[in-house]
């Protein structure tokens, strides 16, 4: 094409010249000077144009195949606020409140396809502070590194896998405005510790975990397992903890598995040492829209315990939850559950509790819970009453 262009541009330049009167040599001689300045111009001229396009092409090419790259720092988190009105048995006490129990906030970042870091930090019960009710706290925060197609390592703060809810607690996952107190009171959910651990698959469906991490702090006049959770701020450390658990999933929508804590000493080396095993095992069965759930656990400590509260050496706990999902949205349940912070005692120190409501999903990931429990416990000091709340996770 351009060279097209020159050779019209010179023929016309020819023809125009020959229409005309006959010029000298000398004349002649100048306008071929001209005319290769004319070519001269129009081949600078087309390069020029030749380059831009060039450049025009490249630069629409690049933006039609630069791929667009997801973000690598994921975010998300999950809150619920209660509301509770209940009466305790023996007397005219009441428990009358609304409390934002929890707001939680996750951050992660994939480094790689096999290094990434996880993190969940809460405040609770809205306002933290000092002489404020609530506190911030920081749940999780650990790095994983898949070292094989089937085992991953982690070192950091993380959840101790134990029990149904201490690793999955979203309020969308589980029935129920508050969490069971066999959980609570016993494993002590939710409970978090700093360590490393690892977890592995003997074969599809079946895996393991084991973790070497910090452990309770079971001070002097105390004895529950809840009140030695440390929550990894300036926690003693004299004596460390070692868990490992066994999870069967191979069935679809059955999940078995057991527990097993060890620590040498809950008392961290103050004053007579007191060990400690934990053991948990429980089922989770999915079938349509009926499921069950059931869960035992329980404390061994030693004798030594006892001089601070009768029969706290043995602390059980246990509850069964069927439910039924009427549709996608609506969902019953019933639970009944026992715990004793002092089972070895005597006497009768054991709570029981039955509890029944129901959940409405909005959204799968926004629920609306009601719930009606009725409490026994020694001495008439147990709560009836009912409890609502409504819970997100994102």
């Amino acid at each position: 094409m351009n060279k097209k262009i020159l050779a019209l541009a010179v023929g016309l330049s020819i023809s125009a010249t020959a229409q005309a009167k006959t010029p000298t040599l000398e004349q002649m001689w100048q306008i071929i000077q001209d005319q290769q300045a004319e070519i001269a111009e129009l081949k600078g001229q087309l390069q020029e144009t030749d380059i831009k396009t060039e450049a025009t092409i490249t630069a629409v090419e690049q933006i039609a195949y630069t791929p667009v790259t997801a973000s690598k720092t994921t975010f998300g988190g999950y809150g619920e606020v209660h509301y509770n009105n209940l009466e305790k048995d023996n007397s005219s006490a009441t428990k009358d409140a609304v409390d934002f129990h929890r707001y939680v906030m996750f951050t992660g970042h994939q480094f790689t396809d096999k290094i990434r870091f996880f993190s969940e930090l809460e405040l609770e019960h809205s306002i933290a502070g000092e002489g404020k009710v609530g506190e911030m706290e920081l749940e999780q925060a650990y790095i994983e590194w898949d070292a094989t197609d089937s085992l991953s390592a982690k070192a950091g703060l993380f959840l101790i896998p134990i029990g149904l809810l201490n690793e999955t607690h979203e309020p969308n996952t589980f029935y129920g405005t508050e969490r069971n107190n066999v959980e609570k009171n016993i494993i002590p959910v939710t409970w978090w510790e700093a360590g490393a651990a690892l977890n592995g698959e003997i074969s599809p469906g079946f895996s393991y975990d084991v973790a070497a991490h910090s452990g309770l702090y079971i001070a002097e006049g105390k004895h529950k397992p809840r009140d030695g959770r440390q929550k990894v701020g300036k926690a003693k450390a004299d004596n460390m903890a070692f868990t490992g658990r066994l999870k069967y999933t191979a069935i679809p929508g059955l999940e078995v598995a057991a527990s097993l804590q060890y620590q040498a000493d809950v008392r961290q080396g103050e004053g007579a040492a007191i060990d400690g095993t934990l053991f948990e095992t429980h089922v989770a069965w999915q079938a349509d829209d009926f499921q069950l759930r059931a869960l035992y656990a329980q404390w061994d400590f030693d004798d030594v315990i006892n001089a601070t509260k009768d029969g706290a050496s043995e602390q059980t706990g246990f509850y069964l939850e069927p439910s039924y999902k009427l549709n996608e949205k609506l969902g019953l349940f019933a639970r009944y559950s026992e715990w004793d912070n002092s089972a070895a005692s005597a006497t009768d120190s054991k709570i029981t509790q039955f509890d029944l409501g129901v959940n409405y999903w909005l959204h799968p990931n926004v629920v609306f819970k009601f719930d009606y429990q009725n409490q026994d416990a020694p001495g008439g000091a147990g709560y009836d009453g009912i409890n609502m709340g409504v819970g997100y996770s994102f």
